[in-house]
């Protein structure tokens, strides 16, 4: 997390987290990337030392933290793997609009899925609807008893095996977005099912796949706050969830950052070591540059979160820049390598790889420029 002042508590969990990631993430790093599927030990152990409670308040049996200790962790865990670190904040994310718009019950529901290691999956992009949101086909027909919802969504984080989905289905098309309505839809209901395992090329042990709604039947307690209200919570949703994805990006560019100076102390050419060239030297200090930049920029939202202010300029300014750091960062560590960084046997082409789709989801980053103008202009 850098030099930031922090207090006693956030120091331990820092360290916490970094112990976890140094011990637990990065020796079997590669052999789960190749592999292509989540360490299931270390998740465990992540569950038991409570990272799935961060996001919860002390009455849903979580522990209550603030968003600047939350990103903290987001970090610290992404510098280890990011596609690890990626399984729990997508259960954060699909977390997020029951947090905000749900009842009591579902509250309580959703937090005793997440808390014991369960996984959530937020169902919005489809295949006609990425960028365009409010392009969304799949629709939730109201009955007598609740809705029926069918439809198919793309590219799910966790999707394979969320034990509960929010879904956001249109109930009324003749609304546009304001017809959009969120769903809370447990995993093991009937018609629910999902396609394959995306073979993507980073964030490899986070799964991703099609969710498929067919016939699904839901009563009407399974309704995210009111109808109309779906596309508004997506958003809202989106806003606090970019914080976190540019914290994930911050942890990658890290890492590359610390393994390129080691690497160059290390690395001699022309009788001495690279780190002696200033044109190394150049490299490592915008790197530097750059992520504290990044870093800077998450810490100013999540304490504006903290105070109650979700700005979304300032969310979207965090994750635009955060992400393309990542890429920048993590393309100059292959190159600090030279023809070692581009092969498996050393770590920082999986940092490249990992860091594109940083540029990519919860929102590209070409949408992050529309939000942003759009809030200066407007």
């Amino acid at each position: 997390m850098g030099d930031y002042v922090m207090n006693d508590m956030q120091k331990r969990i820092r360290q916490l987290c970094r112990e976890f990631s140094l011990n637990e993430l990065i020796p079997t790093s590669k052999e789960y990337d190749i592999e292509g599927r989540l360490n299931e030990d270390a998740y465990r152990k992540a569950v038991e030392i409570g990272f799935t409670k961060i996001a919860w308040g002390k009455e849903y049996g979580g522990l209550g933290l603030d968003t600047v200790t939350q990103v903290m962790v987001t970090e610290e865990l992404s510098y280890g793997d990011a596609g690890f670190a990626n399984v729990m904040v997508a259960s954060s994310l699909a977390a997020r609009p029951v947090l905000m718009a749900g009842t009591e019950e579902q509250k309580q529901f959703m937090a005793d899925i997440v808390i014991h290691g369960g996984k959530a999956a937020f169902c919005l992009t489809e295949a006609n609807a990425g960028s365009d949101a409010g392009a969304i086909r799949t629709s939730a027909k109201k009955t007598e008893d609740g809705y029926i919802i069918n439809g198919s969504k793309c590219f799910i984080t966790n999707g394979p095996e969320a034990e509960v989905y929010i879904v956001f289905a249109m109930t009324d098309n003749s609304k546009g977005v304001k017809g959009i309505s969120a769903f809370l839809v447990p995993g093991d209901t009937p018609g629910v099912g999902h396609g394959a395992h995306e073979d993507k090329v980073g964030i490899r042990q986070s799964s991703a796949s099609d969710v498929i709604f067919q016939d699904v039947k839901v009563p009407f307690s399974a309704l995210l706050g009111k109808e109309g209200e779906g596309f508004k919570i997506a958003m809202k949703t989106l806003d606090i969830a970019r914080i976190d994805c540019a914290a994930a990006a911050v942890g990658i560019a890290q890492r590359a950052i610390d393994l390129s100076v080691k690497y160059a102390k290390e690395r001699k050419t022309f009788g001495k070591p690279i780190a002696k060239l200033q044109a190394i030297q150049f490299m490592i200090a915008d790197m530097e540059i750059q992520t504290e930049a990044a870093r800077a920029l998450v810490r100013q939202a999540a304490e504006l979160k903290d105070m109650g202010q979700i700005n979304s300029k300032i969310c979207a300014c965090a994750k635009a820049f955060a992400g393309d750091t990542a890429v920048r960062v993590a393309t100059d560590a292959v190159q600090i390598y030279g023809g070692y960084g581009y092969i498996r046997d050393y770590p920082v082409e999986k940092l490249m790889r990992d860091a594109k789709i940083f540029q990519i989801f919860d929102g590209t980053n070409q949408i992050q420029r529309v939000v942003i103008a759009g809030n200066m202009l407007k």
